[in-house]
């Protein structure tokens, strides 16, 4: 039974959604925009969500936390914490959107665009 389950699989065993979500992600802190499918978005919003809290704490704990989150890229942590966290110092949470693009055109998959406030 999958009760309590909440997590989209998308079509993709453990490993391959864990670095799926990961490199979003990163993608998401570097870029703050990113074009992606509106399944991929939904997956990697709390996530995304749940590192700009951790990089609001600030301390050396979090640093480490994030960089295991991200695979050890050490540039998108530093622009996480020196940059994206002391934008929402005073935002209770709510820091990305999803904004719809329409269907894709080959397969009809609904694209958003996932970025920060």
């Amino acid at each position: 039974m999958r009760h309590q389950k909440k997590r989209n699989k998308l079509s993709r065993d453990a490993g391959h959604r864990k670095a799926l979500i990961r490199n979003l992600c990163g993608q998401v802190i570097q870029h703050e925009r990113v074009k992606t499918s509106e399944a991929k978005a939904k997956a990697v919003k709390p996530e995304v969500e749940k590192l700009i809290t951790l990089a609001k704490r600030g301390d050396l704990h979090a640093r480490r936390q994030a960089l295991a989150a991200l695979g050890q890229d050490k540039f998108t942590v530093h622009k996480l914490f020196d940059e994206i966290a002391p934008r929402y110092e005073a935002r209770g949470g709510g820091y990305t959107r999803i904004l719809k693009l329409g269907p894709r055109r080959s397969d009809s998959t609904e694209m958003v665009f996932l970025e920060l406030v």
